[in-house]
This record gives structure tokens, sequence and C-alpha cells, in this order.
């Protein structure tokens, strides 16, 4: 069920940068890890990053030093700093919320494993 709403997301030229943003309620925010998921037409979902209950933060090795995961947890926000965008880079973008356990994993990246999603932002990376 969409819980979780997702912004920033837009078209940039190659090497730009974007933030995404993530907005959840406090009692998912306060429970669940939480992290960023992509999906592009054509292919599968893959992980993006995570974030667990212990503030351990896993990246995709296409993501490390170029997409940063933060928190304001004052906000219950989450966002995702991304720089050096790729054209690869192009897809929708989806905030989840996530039981704790083997779930919290950015290489299970199967919706249904979503206890709360967002609608996504779109996130077009041009040459």
């Amino acid at each position: 069920q969409t819980k979780l709403m997702e912004s920033g997301g837009g078209s940039v030229q190659a090497g730009g940068s974007l933030r995404l943003s993530c907005t959840a309620p406090a009692y998912i925010y306060d429970n669940y890890c939480m992290g960023w998921f992509r999906q592009a037409p054509g292919k599968e979902r893959e992980g993006v990053a995570i974030i667990d209950h212990d503030g351990i933060i896993t990246y995709a090795d296409y993501a490390k030093g170029r997409f940063t995961l933060a928190q304001d947890n004052a906000q219950k926000n989450l966002y995702l700093q991304m720089s050096s965008l790729k054209p690869e880079d192009t897809a929708m973008y989806y905030c989840a919320a996530r039981s704790r356990g083997w779930a919290c994993s950015i290489h299970h990246p199967d919706a249904p494993l979503d206890n709360y999603s967002g609608q996504g932002t779109q996130v077009t990376v041009s040459l």
C-alpha cells in the first residue's frame, strides 16, 4: 500500500545531479528500514541504497561514489543525492519501507517485499 511520497525527479543531462526526497509517516519511518529502488523500462527492478535499523547504509555497486543516502529524522525524510548521473540511471525511482531482517536488503529488490512504497519519481538522464 502506498504510504510514502517521493519527489525530486526530473530530466538532467549526463553528469548532472538530482536529489530525491521521500516522506514517510512517523510510524513507518521509525519502525521499518528505508531504501530506494529503481526500475527502468524493460528491466528488472533493482536496489539502489538502503539503511537498516543500525544506521548501516548499503549501496548498489553502480551507486557507490555517486549516490548518497541521507536522513532527516526530525522531518521523517529520506533523501537520495545523485551526482555524476549517467543515461543508464534513467528509471522510475521508488522509496520503500521494509520489515527488519533479510528483506532489508538491496539484494532482494522484488516489490512484493515492500511493506510500504511510493508511486515513484521519474529520473531521466540524457546525453
